[in-house]
């Protein structure tokens, strides 16, 4: 796609209240999304792309080293799917601090109004995305100047409690965007707001992945924030809805125009297979992760749009329950699940 195709595409989506968000990585990440009527503000002028709310926003520049790619993953009775924003891997790379750091005012925040606020950057360390929080409080700002240069996470280091009780806004950059999130930040033992929100989760950082197992990646690229379309079996809150039959055709569009040939290609045959009444048995799934949890979506979707395919199917496409992935859980992360 030339970057205006992929402008085009951004700026559409921008605009779709039931598009969802993401940008970090796999244990860090910041997700927007608006509420039907909720009031926004979409900035289309050169070298900016955003939509903002009270609650967080979502913003690109440099759209030109991106490439987009659609795909489908099996999660318990339903499925997610995303779009990804990829780079190349050796040029996703953002500053991999590894302790606490002041960078200054965020002269590129998204709303005039949070232009005088400070950047500190908590030393996440990961690749394609640097995990930061913005504050003008006095008081939060002189916490995190009296340790900075430490990690967040050493011992006795009073910097978390003291995000977690001021809750500023959270601040997750890679090479051509960012998403910020403007809502309180809960207690560990409380629930995420609904609406925009952030995940940081030390143990899925500690595993070094910068996506999870049950996502496809093209070769030599990097997923850094991903685009969730509406789905067709669930709202954006992830509660059952009734089927709908337009969002489905929607994704698959999109899934035709930036998904995996090879897995396309599968996918097909095997829709093929399911509609003609032939049995399982002749299948000839390949024996990977990926191409098992495309036959697993296909027989949810033929199932739940009222085109039952053989019991076979199901006797062998749920004859395991999951693929083994740690990561499994953390899907939902990247899509209605």
């Amino acid at each position: 796609m030339t970057k205006r195709d992929i402008t085009g595409f951004i700026r559409e989506q921008l605009r779709t209240q039931s598009s969802q968000w993401n940008l970090g990585t796999f244990g860090a990440i910041a997700e927007f999304q608006r509420d039907p009527g909720e009031a926004f503000v979409l900035t289309d002028e050169p070298g900016r792309l955003a939509a903002t709310t009270a609650r967080g926003g979502v913003g690109f520049g440099d759209l030109s080293a991106v490439r987009l790619f659609a795909s489908e993953t099996a999660i318990g009775q339903s499925w997610s799917h995303r779009i990804s924003l990829c780079l190349p891997a050796d040029a996703c790379a953002m500053n991999r601090r590894t302790v606490l750091t002041e960078l200054g005012l965020d002269g590129e925040a998204l709303r005039p109004q949070d232009r005088n606020g400070i950047l500190f950057d908590m030393g996440l360390g990961t690749l394609q995305a640097d995990i930061c929080i913005r504050t003008a409080d006095p008081g939060l700002v002189g916490v995190l100047r009296s340790v900075a240069g430490r990690s967040l996470f050493e011992s006795g280091n009073p910097a978390m409690a003291a995000i977690v009780a001021a809750g500023p806004h959270r601040v997750f950059m890679a090479r051509f965007g960012r998403c910020e999130v403007y809502q309180p930040i809960p207690p560990a033992d409380g629930k995420s707001p609904e609406g925009p929100h952030t995940h940081v989760l030390p143990k899925l950082l500690r595993s070094g992945r910068t996506h999870a197992a049950t996502e496809p990646v093209p070769d030599g690229f990097v997923p850094c924030a991903h685009l969730v379309p509406a789905h067709p079996l669930k709202d954006g809150l992830g509660h059952r809805r009734p089927w709908d039959q337009q969002a489905h055709n929607a994704f698959q569009a999109m899934l035709g125009e930036y998904g995996d040939v090879r897995l396309l290609a599968l996918k097909s045959r095997l829709a093929a297979a399911m509609a003609s009444g032939a049995s399982a048995d002749a299948a000839a799934i390949p024996a990977d992760r990926f191409a098992r949890h495309v036959a697993r979506v296909l027989l949810r979707q033929m199932l739940q749009s009222g085109h039952a395919p053989a019991a076979s199917w199901a006797a062998l496409l749920e004859r395991e329950t999951g693929d083994g992935d740690e990561t499994a859980a953390a899907a939902d992360d990247y899509g209605h699940g």
